[in-house]
């Protein structure tokens, strides 16, 4: 048999609408060579192979083929078991065209949903089986019964019940007056029943509920048509148009977030009745449904690269290897650090020395974790020729070469014994020069290959495994201090300590009084419980186990404390645990606004089976809209050998507890690997061809059946409510940027609503803009509970795997700059322009729509004036600020937070708080110089979203910090959040707040002009380019 032909994963991209040559090895023994479509489905395949082998000899012995199964060698050169037939033979892209059929063994559909699995989290579920590892296989065995308990519970909710789960409401935050200024007082309501498709229009009040507006339907609908008996509006639901979102529930209408928009936007909902029976079938289609895999393209990981060897020290005399080690407890050093001695380099350095560490055993805290660095000791090199003296002493610089963590207990509590080959992390030098790194991960490095490994040996203590004892059996310490004990004075200097503003670490005696009154803390302070744990010694058994008792009987925390107990800095378990069972009573909404820090907040876990791993799973398994973003935020890192392991695990569970959901997810990540292909063909073809030549090609590639069909009838994972149905060629396009996004429109079939638009990005990190609008949303609600809506629009933005994700398009809108330079002659005075904006509004809202038009700029403006002040947002420039038709101003491309502002030739570019230029203002006042009156309500609109957000300062500083896991380049210590605590003067009085804030508003009014000169830059620059 000739051998076959190697086809690299370019070839499989390249050719899906060609014929190849394939050998096909049949279990007799025969070989076939057919030419066979790289855009076949396995299924079809088999089917040509049968009719071909009935002509063969020993055809006779063959069994029915379902019976058979085809195997392949991947790219990754492993075996891989084709399960799941309705896959083409170009999306499986094996290795050599060569297909083996072979009997078919174990349980078909377990196989299959294993298969869907491994496609869907991008691992192989093998890889997880041939780890042995104990605690693995355990977390699987507990989270697959968890899981799987929860959906067996979810088959037997009721049809309303079940509609809470799949179709979560989606309402608008409310303030104690529910009706906001500008509403109208009624509205037309075009309901569409679904059997049969007659179509009635109401005029109903907004503050009504739905059951009302069916039972007005149902009463109409037998009036017209003459029933006899009427339905009861019960049995029913209302299904916004072309979406999957329904309104139901004790509700008034206003409250749901598409009839405000409709409200707003002035335009007429279109609603669906949905009968109970619609609803149960849709039920009992997915209880009894296995998800059919569509054509998905898994891309496999990237072979590890080899490191470079054997140059490093090239410019130094002498390298010295040591290894250091630390015992922390979070971000606390339990002990001093040791060293070990310098050895010389060389491929296996051996050290054979033993490192003793100033620690009781019965001392170590449960979470201890054992953190490695190993550095070199460099003497630099002295310079052939010098003016100037030197000391005759060389100087020696320490080099980080790698660093590894290592819990001391497993995860059955066992004290550890024995050797251990720990593979390590490569470092690299930060600010502090610190070369341990207690708060990373405590997996070892999955590249063997090319890490660098450390093999310690722990000691054998006793003749027996030694465990941490539980909380049961550590005698506890449960005598209270008296309250007549303290003195006055120790309760005032408490209460001064607990309530101070600075963050700023205690003096030792403060430490002492807090820690012998923590009684009192419990019963008046139990939200201080974080500066309790912060200054208990857990290095020391006794106060350990003090504080675990008392934490037995501590008060349930609000959730603004809670946040702050999941911080790194407090790795205790039952710590963990309380902070989680104070959490458990967030609503849907609450929790799916903080899902993005809870997610970051898994990479602290030192176990795999922690209380917030099975909460987070308990939820998403509850209320499908979080299962979705859950899914993502953690698919989204699966590219992070850290991570992999335990995102992976969680993912794996999440899936087997909603195999029905298996199906939606793969088919968005089809859509998006066809996006990436079509991303990478136009950045190949764009530095070949035009832009009109490279967008005719794009829209050629995209009209081929297997992109149509990729790219159509699924829903939106930026908002799984919304279908994108069809995607609109002609209206598709790319945009100049240096990574060729690209902008896809589709139809969403919406009566009331045009296209949707998505923007594909691939090669820009968009998880700080994700944070950044999370912020923004979270501002949104907090002034919509306050009474105060200012028209944000915290479009939708989602990271959906390495340097890739997507973006919403907030249609009818458009660019100051491109607004400035239309209604401009020259480049040069665009930006000075100060007619441009409100003549723009004017064109777009004529008649009486346009004072309701700069209303909603003016409340807009004030709303953004304030959230980019308060998060420190850099670079912005008239080509990221852009405004709606209906006048709501917005800002976009949040590169650059926490006053990390760009600078030219070392000068701070921006150099204003916020923006707020004459042309804004010109827009305010109507186009009026002296209109002070409406100018004023906008400083007013400013100063109370401002003091808002003040009041809830700490929920932003705890979210920032819990964010600290991401890694973001902006946001990796304490010091990043510091600007926060600046902006917000968390460490003023309310009226010095306000004062700094007016000084800051007037400074951003008074410096406008430097704005418009930055403006100006921009454009010329941006105008060359062109």
């Amino acid at each position: 048999m000739p051998p076959g032909i190697y086809c690299p994963m370019e070839f499989w991209s390249k050719g899906e609408n060609q014929n190849i040559q394939v050998d096909f090895l049949l279990p007799t023994g025969i070989y076939l060579n057919l030419s066979v479509s790289c855009n076949a489905s396995l299924g079809t395949i088999k089917q040509v192979v049968w009719k071909h082998a009935q002509y063969e000899p020993l055809y006779h012995m063959l069994s029915d083929p379902e019976a058979y199964v085809f195997t392949c060698i991947n790219q990754t050169a492993e075996q891989q078991e084709l399960e799941d037939e309705q896959r083409r033979l170009c999306d499986i892209q094996p290795f050599l065209p060569v297909l083996r059929l072979v009997a078919r063994e174990g349980d078909r559909v377990k196989k299959l949903i294993n298969s869907q699995i491994s496609l869907l989290i991008g691992k192989g579920l093998h890889e997880f089986d041939s780890m042995q590892d104990p605690e693995v296989n355990d977390f699987r065995t507990k989270m697959c019964q968890f899981c799987e308990e929860r959906a067996a519970k979810r088959q037997q909710l009721s049809w309303a019940a079940w509609m809470e789960y799949n179709f979560p409401l989606q309402l608008e935050p409310m303030a104690k007056a529910p009706m906001c200024a500008g509403d109208s007082a009624y509205t037309g309501l075009e309901v569409l029943h679904f059997q049969p498709c007659e179509s009635f229009t109401f005029q109903i009040a907004p503050d009504e509920f739905p059951i009302t507006l069916m039972s007005y339907a149902i009463k109409k609908q037998a009036t017209v048509f003459r029933h006899e008996t009427m339905e009861s509006p019960e049995d029913y639901t209302l299904q916004v148009n072309g979406k999957y979102e329904y309104l139901y529930g004790n509700y008034p209408l206003y409250q749901f977030q598409y009839i405000r928009s409709c409200l707003h936007r002035g335009l007429t909902p279109h609603l669906t009745m949905v009968h109970s029976s619609t609803i149960i079938a849709m039920r009992d289609e997915q209880i009894n449904c296995i998800a059919n895999t569509p054509k998905m393209s898994p891309k496999p990981p990237p072979l590890p690269k080899k490191k470079v060897k054997g140059h490093i020290f090239s410019y130094f005399f002498s390298p010295q290897l040591v290894v250091q080690a630390g015992l922390f407890h979070g971000n606390e050093m339990l002990c001093k650090m040791v060293s070990s001695s310098e050895v010389n380099v060389c491929s296996e350095p051996v050290w054979k020395q033993r490192l003793d560490f100033d620690i009781n055993i019965c001392d170590l805290p449960r979470m201890a974790r054992l953190c490695f660095a190993l550095y070199a000791v460099i003497e630099k090199a002295k310079k052939a020729r010098s003016t100037k003296k030197k000391s005759k002493k060389a100087v020696s610089k320490d080099c980080p070469i790698a660093w590894v963590n290592v819990m001391l207990f497993d995860y059955k509590d066992q004290l550890k014994t024995g050797e251990c080959c720990l593979h390590m992390w490569s470092s690299f030098p930060d600010e502090k020069g610190e070369l341990l790194n207690p708060m990373g991960t405590v997996q070892c490095n999955p590249n063997t290959e090319s890490a660098a490994s450390l093999v310690i040996c722990f000691p054998n203590v006793a003749s027996h495994p030694v465990y941490y004892p539980s909380f049961e059996t550590t005698p506890h310490c449960t005598r209270r201090s008296r309250g007549g004990e303290f003195l006055r004075s120790s309760h005032l200097q408490l209460k001064e300590i607990l309530e101070r503003r600075s963050h700023t670490e205690l003096y030792e005696h403060e430490k002492d009084l807090v820690w012998k009154m923590r009684y009192d803390i419990r019963d008046q302070y139990p939200q201080a419980l974080a500066k309790l744990l912060i200054i208990t010694k857990w290095n020391k058994h006794e106060d350990v186990a003090q504080m675990i008792s008392l934490l037995q009987t501590w008060p349930e925390l609000p959730v603004l404390n809670a946040l702050e107990l999941l911080d790194f800095s407090f790795p205790d378990r039952y710590v963990g645990s309380f902070a989680i069972n104070s959490l458990k009573k967030l609503t849907d909404n609450e929790l799916f606004q903080y899902l993005l820090q809870l997610v970051q907040v898994l990479k602290y876990e030192s176990y795999l089976d922690c209380e917030l791993t099975k909460f987070l799973l308990d939820r998403a398994l509850s209320n499908r809209k979080i299962g979705h973003f859950l899914f993502w935020h953690l698919r989204s890192e699966m590219h992070v050998p850290a991570v992999a392991l335990r995102f992976g695990l969680i993912l794996e569970a999440y899936c087997r507890g909603s195999t029905h959901h298996i199906k939606v997810l793969m088919k968005q990540g089809e859509a998006l690997n066809k996006m990436k292909a079509l991303n990478d063909f136009v950045k190949v073809s764009s530095q070949k061809a035009t832009k009109p030549q490279t967008k005719e090609m794009m829209h050629v590639c995209m009209k081929q059946e297997t992109y149509l069909e990729a790219l159509s009838h699924l829903q939106s994972p930026l908002n799984p409510s919304i279908i994108l149905a069809e995607v609109c060629v002609d209206q598709c396009t790319f945009m100049d940027s240096k990574m060729k996004p690209l902008w896809i429109v589709f139809n969403n079939e919406e009566t009331s609503g045009g296209g949707v638009g998505i923007i594909f990005k691939n090669g820009d990190d968009l998880r700080q803009d994700m944070l950044t609008l999370q912020m923004i949303q979270l501002m949104d609600v907090l002034w919509k509970q306050e009474g105060l809506d200012l028209r944000m629009t915290p479009y939708g933005c989602l990271s959906t795997g390495d340097k890739t994700g997507l973006i919403e398009v907030v249609m009818h809108s458009d660019t100051i700059a491109n607004i400035q330079l239309n209604k401009s002659n020259m480049v040069a005075t665009a930006a000075f322009n100060k007619d441009a904006l409100l003549n723009w509004l004017k064109s777009k809202n004529p008649g009486d729509a346009l004072e309701q038009a700069i209303e909603e700029f003016t409340l807009s403006c004030a709303g953004y004036c304030v959230a980019t002040y308060v998060l420190g947002i850099g670079d912005r420039h008239s080509d990221n600020i852009m405004i709606r038709e209906t006048g709501q101003l917005f800002h976009i491309d949040f590169g650059h937070f926490l006053g990390n502002f760009k600078t030219k030739f070392g000068i701070n570019r921006e150099r204003v708080p916020f923006i707020l230029t004459y042309d804004f203002v010109h827009v305010i006042q109507q186009g009026k110089t002296n209109n002070n009156e409406k100018f004023e309500r906008f400083r007013g609109y400013c100063e109370k979203a401002y003091m808002i957000l003040r009041r809830h300062g700490l929920l932003f500083l705890h979210l920032f910090a819990l964010m600290k896991a991401a890694g973001l380049p902006e946001l990796s210590c304490s010091k990043d959040i510091q600007y926060l605590k600046d902006s917000l003067a968390l460490g003023k009085t309310d009226e010095e707040a306000l004062k700094h804030f007016r000084l800051k508003f007037n400074e951003a009014l008074r410096e406008s002009w430097k704005t418009k000169v930055n403006w100006l830059a921009h454009n010329v620059s941006k105008d060359n380019r062109q």
